[in-house]
């Protein structure tokens, strides 16, 4: 794999590499590489993989049992069938 050295970087690039490498969960590396293939139109390889992602992991465990049950009442509703738009 080549190497390539990029002097220059101003704080808000600098920025959005350090906060995509931390929402990601991935090297400082990754990301710059992540950022320069999207910004040359390249796909980053990612397309065509079962890849849930990791935007949301920050919820994992954080609703209380009232606020699950809730969601779920709510949810409750669609799964209730017609039986009327479907003749």
């Amino acid at each position: 794999m080549k190497q390539l050295t990029v002097r220059g970087f101003d704080d808000e690039l600098s920025d959005a590499i350090r906060g995509l490498a931390r929402r990601e969960g991935i090297s400082l590396n990754k990301a710059a590489l992540r950022l320069l293939r999207k910004g040359a139109g390249l796909t980053d390889g990612s397309e065509g993989r079962a890849k849930v992602g990791s935007s949301l992991d920050h919820l994992f465990g954080s609703w209380t049992k009232a606020q699950a049950d809730e969601l779920d009442a709510a949810l409750r509703e669609f799964d209730k069938i017609d039986e009327e738009m479907w003749k």
